[in-house]
């Protein structure tokens, strides 16, 4: 007796999964592979440093899973940048102020979803990033003890050592071929890509902000050619 019921959900789960699987049998799943390039415009939105949004490169590729009749795909991907920008400083506390800029390494991987709009000509993308980044770079060396704009004794190499594992939202849009497409992201920050410096003891005099807090955001216009 205590077997009929087991028996009865069986025969049950078996009517349900038998047509999904046969449905999506019709289906055909394609594969795509994809390689990328193009120019970056990145920036860190801060209220502790004055910053100028510099330009830089990105490459990458990715991996495309495409269901016919399915409004949307996914795809898997990875690229990396070298991005530039300027933070203000001055040589001395009685200097004029400028421009000191700094260099970014990133590896980002992302998951992204494509909301087909014209399908094989225009998508909707978003999804999620992980990002591992160097650390901010000088590329003038002979600034690197200019004090920082704000602040009375901050220079900057104190604040080259910014965090390096980050949590980043992306969102664009993609034009073209099914073999060719143009493609425009922006990507915004999550977490506080500063939040390494409050770790050291800063001499923070001369700014209201005692911590130190950013988000990243990037502006990536690339090529995509799919194979």
């Amino acid at each position: 007796m205590q077997q009929k019921p087991c028996i009865l959900l069986v025969a049950l789960t078996m009517c349900f999964v038998t047509p999904i699987f046969a449905q999506h049998g019709t289906y055909r799943i394609s594969n795509g592979f994809g390689i990328m390039g193009g120019i970056t415009q990145y920036d860190i939105q801060t209220d502790n440093f004055i910053t100028t949004k510099g330009n830089g490169f990105i490459g990458g590729m990715n991996a495309t899973v495409d269901i016919p009749h399915r409004w949307h795909n996914i795809s898997f991907g990875m690229q990396l940048s070298e991005n530039h920008l300027e933070i203000a400083g001055r040589a001395s506390s009685l200097g004029a102020s400028q421009n000191i800029e700094y260099k970014l390494f990133a590896a980002q991987v992302a998951l992204l979803m494509h909301v087909k709009v014209i399908e094989n000509h225009f998508t909707i993308d978003l999804g999620p990033m992980i990002q591992y980044n160097g650390k901010l770079e000088l590329e003038d060396k002979s600034q690197e003890n200019y004090i920082i704009e704000n602040y009375s004794f901050l220079t900057a190499k104190n604040i080259t050592n910014i965090s390096q594992f980050h949590f980043n939202g992306a969102i664009g849009a993609s034009a073209g071929l099914k073999q060719f497409k143009l493609k425009a992201q922006y990507i915004y920050g999550f977490t506080n890509i500063l939040n390494k410096l409050n770790d050291k003891d800063y001499d923070t005099s001369g700014s209201a902000d005692n911590k130190f807090k950013g988000n990243q955001s990037m502006l990536a216009f690339t090529a995509l050619f799919n194979f």
